[in-house]
């Protein structure tokens, strides 16, 4: 069986970019959203863009994008991966995808095992979804607030599409979580983190590790 992928997210320096990549990083994640703490600007994207290997898929976060602004980020970005994290429909999703030509991941909130009777809307729209934790209602930000669902909602669930697990994951719960859903592509950005927005060189590392001994 082929090892688990990792995806870190919310990037803005370039020594975490370096140990992403280094510790075999499977995709890296850049944030277009300017309330997240983590959001980069184009020109910062651009600088980070240019340190990443040919084998690793550049992803880009946003919420409820317009046009213009994918097509900014992507040109400034270099981006592979257009990762929706709004409240955006199959149909925007469809769309973004057949504009962009990119490969489109869509976030799917998760509380209880009913927020998972949309995932099938997506079949054909979207390359991916991403069960994310869903955050308290009125909240300013979609995701990377460190909660986690509970993974066994998981467990028997018949997936539409290609999926990744996300929200409140880190290096000593990644087994877990891989052994409770079966996930093999995992997304992590504040388990890595020392403080909302700021990335740990060592943390990273250490998420890495994990998922190359799964």
């Amino acid at each position: 069986m082929p090892r688990i992928s990792a995806k870190i997210c919310g990037l803005s320096t370039p020594e975490t970019l370096d140990a992403a990549v280094a510790g075999g990083a499977s995709h890296v994640g850049f944030v277009f959203f300017p309330k997240s703490p983590r959001h980069v600007a184009f020109e910062q994207a651009a600088a980070l863009a240019h340190r990443v290997h040919d084998h690793v898929l550049k992803a880009g976060v946003f919420v409820d994008p317009d046009d213009a602004l994918l097509d900014a980020a992507i040109a400034a970005g270099g981006l592979d991966v257009i990762q929706l994290h709004g409240k955006e429909t199959a149909e925007r999703a469809a769309a973004v995808k057949a504009r962009t030509g990119k490969e489109v991941w869509k976030a799917l909130p998760v509380c209880t095992s009913a927020d998972l009777a949309g995932a099938g809307a997506f079949h054909g729209a979207v390359d991916r979804l991403l069960y994310d934790a869903k955050t308290p209602e009125g909240s300013q930000l979609p995701g990377g607030m460190g909660l986690r669902f509970d993974w066994r909602l998981l467990q028997g669930f018949r997936h539409p599409l290609a999926w990744a697990l996300s929200g409140g994951l880190d290096a000593t719960n990644v087994a877990e979580a891989v052994g409770i859903t079966g996930a093999r592509l995992v997304d992590v950005s504040s388990g890595v983190e020392s403080a909302p927005g700021i990335k740990n060189v060592d943390k990273i590392a250490a998420f890495l590790k994990a998922t190359t001994q799964l």
